[in-house]
């Protein structure tokens, strides 16, 4: 269709044609220092504001500051948004915007002939070209031709906006990302207003800089308006079949599961104590959770992991709801004080952002790869409950549940999340505090023993006939004292025992009660009830796992699909539905961790289908995949 409009800053009505679209992807990328994380995210939250669905993806190097203009030092921020529920963040962008060369070159492979691609064409100089190998410009070589190409020189344009506000050309040229912003949001009609209150609360001790940026923003929105070169706008209706009536807010996953901690706190009417040590892509759940003191939260930022750990576990010695937060390489060194927490049968909750390994591996990319160390990673018979979120909103939910089993069983509990879902974004329902679960627990208060002679004592394990839970005895209650340790305690008493029987009836008693945890069964979605493939998946592949299943069916393909969020123990319905079956696909972005577990413990010849290249998985990936399963 074709409406009138008119330019924000006074320019004379333009006919333009406005083209309605139920979904776009959106990748912003650049140099590290271009700030493609923020315009993404400021883009994102408009969006969210607006009502559409979305799915986030920020791809960063490393490094603080990766070399300039150079491929390693390409950051990038895709963002898919519809009128309908979805589940990625995409495929392949419908536009790229790209900063500079190394931009371009990083991602053109992404990008499908016909999409656009919009080119600072101030960034393409000799020099920066031949750093990234481009012997010619791609700009009129007509390697670009199947493309449609917008050159617009950003970095000039926002210059010539901000001439009144008497900043260098370099200091001047940091706001095209914000003329980029702009522009992108004329182009899809997102609202403005919200970007503007943010930019001058994230500079209100530096108004000057507060109203450059918002200059360049406006000049971006108003160069969309008014330039021929973009004769096109688009329309992305709201979401509203899409969720059920609620308030809604965009949310990342690492800001839901601070969320779900502080709550799970509350619920548990405990202190929550974060005992941590900085890593990527766990940091921010420190620096979220050390706002909150006025919900009765701590965090303890330690001299390293062990440290952090160590004070976790004291905290929840002391009573308080602990938590540790890591990724994998901090797991390994915690894991003789996780095994002092199995043994010590205290609630400790080790909250691992996934990333990809071995060691430092890289930072900021995702993988799967911690469910075996989670799983096994500690000396002796430690066995640990493991709970897994889907999407980055369901960190929330997954936080919550995590806490139950901690609080309830007196255990340590690992919850396995990851890059893609810690940094990723999604809408979010606010729940109603009526809706959360009850998690008050009754600490030990008197003895609870009888011994032969008649005596009153207090013995710190004997335990709950349902649960298999120890007391919880807060130190300094009188008559409550009890010994603590690492080594083997005698049933009953907790008194230091290296008794052969003794020993192996406690290490059956720790494995009951993780086995006996009560979780619920496992959800099989199956609407044609002919399929005779199912599609098993764990964490953050629920929403590439789900998204090819749509694909598949929407040609008439009968495939199942179930979702693990409960890992350890597994939901007690999980063998008669593996084995209802022909076929079990599991894709993982390991080289199999989960299909290893599911063929030893239900012996189901399961198919791995896997990757461990630092990203999630593509939908249209995964459907080709699964189609060749069906058709074997």
């Amino acid at each position: 269709m074709t409406v009138q409009t008119t330019a924000a800053s006074g320019a004379g009505p333009l006919d333009k044609e406005v083209r309605r679209l139920d979904r776009v992807i959106i990748r912003f990328a650049g140099d590290s220092g271009d700030g493609m994380q923020l315009t993404g995210d400021r883009f994102t939250s408009e969006t969210a504001s607006f009502g559409n669905d979305l799915s986030t993806l920020p791809n960063f190097p490393a490094e603080i500051r990766a070399p300039a203009g150079t491929l390693p030092g390409v950051s990038s921020f895709q963002l898919h948004f519809a009128d309908h529920d979805i589940l990625t963040p995409g495929d392949a962008p419908n536009v790229l915007v790209a900063m500079n060369p190394a931009a371009l070159k990083a991602n053109i492979a992404d990008v499908p002939r016909g999409a656009e691609i919009i080119v600072n064409t101030d960034e393409f100089s000799k020099r920066a070209m031949a750093k990234v190998g481009y012997e010619a410009s791609p700009l009129e070589d007509g390697s670009l031709d199947g493309y449609s190409v917008h050159p617009v020189p950003l970095t000039t344009l926002t210059v010539e906006a901000l001439k009144e506000f008497d900043l260098s050309r370099k200091d001047a040229g940091r706001s095209k990302n914000m003329f980029a912003l702009g522009l992108l949001s004329w182009m899809y009609h997102r609202p403005t207003e919200g970007t503007e209150k943010f930019l001058r609360s994230k500079f209100a001790r530096k108004p000057d800089i507060a109203e450059a940026n918002i200059a360049a923003f406006r000049a971006g929105w108003n160069f969309g308006e008014t330039t021929e070169d973009f004769a096109v706008s688009y329309e992305v209706a709201p979401a509203a079949q899409a969720f059920p009536a609620g308030t809604y807010r965009n949310i990342s996953g690492n800001l839901a599961l601070s969320y779900g901690l502080v709550a799970a706190g509350r619920q548990a009417d405990l202190p929550l104590y974060l005992g941590s040590y900085p890593i990527t892509p766990a940091s921010d759940i420190l620096h979220e959770l050390s706002k909150h003191k006025n919900f009765g939260v701590r965090t303890f930022q330690a001299e390293d992991e062990i440290a952090g750990i160590g004070a976790a576990l004291g905290a929840a010695f002391g009573g308080s709801l602990a938590v540790t937060t890591t990724s994998g390489p901090g797991v390994a060194l915690k894991s003789e004080t996780i095994g002092l927490a199995v043994s010590l049968e205290l609630p400790l909750l080790v909250v691992d952002i996934q990333r990809g390994g071995p060691s430092t591996g890289l930072p900021t990319k995702t993988e799967q790869a911690d469910l075996l160390q989670a799983m096994y990673g500690r000396n002796g018979e430690a066995p640990v409950p493991i709970v897994a979120p889907k999407t980055p909103a369901d960190c929330f939910d997954a936080a919550l549940e995590a806490a139950r089993i901690a609080v309830t069983y007196r255990t340590p509990v690992f919850l396995l999340s990851d890059g893609y879902l810690a940094n990723g974004s999604e809408p979010w329902r606010i729940p109603d505090p009526e809706e959360l679960p009850d998690l008050r627990v009754q600490f030990a208060s008197g003895t609870n023993h009888t011994e032969a002679d008649g005596t009153e004592v207090f013995w710190p394990y004997k335990r709950d006939p349902q649960t298999l839970a120890r007391p919880w005895a807060i130190p300094g209650t009188p008559g409550l004292e009890h010994r603590i340790g690492g080594i083997e305690k005698q049933d009953g008493t907790g008194n230091i025992s290296y008794d052969p029987a003794n020993h192996d009836f406690m290490v059956r008693t720790r494995q009951a009660k993780i086995d006996g945890i009560a979780v619920p069964d496992m959800d099989v979605d199956d609407p044609s009830g002919r399929a005779r493939t199912l599609v098993l998946g764990w964490g953050s592949t629920y929403g590439p796992i789900t998204a090819a299943v749509r694909r598949l069916r929407s040609s008439d393909e009968a495939i199942a699909q179930a979702h693990l969020r409960h890992l350890n123990p597994f939901p007690s319905n999980l063998g008669e539905v593996l084995h209802s079956y022909d076929k079990v696909v599991i894709p993982e972005m390991n080289l199999g961790q989960l299909a290893t577990l599911i063929r030893a413990k239900y012996l189901v010849d399961a198919h791995s289908y896997n990757q461990v290249n630092g990203m999630p998985f593509k939908a249209e990936q995964l459907a080709t995949a699964l189609k060749e399963v069906i058709d074997d």
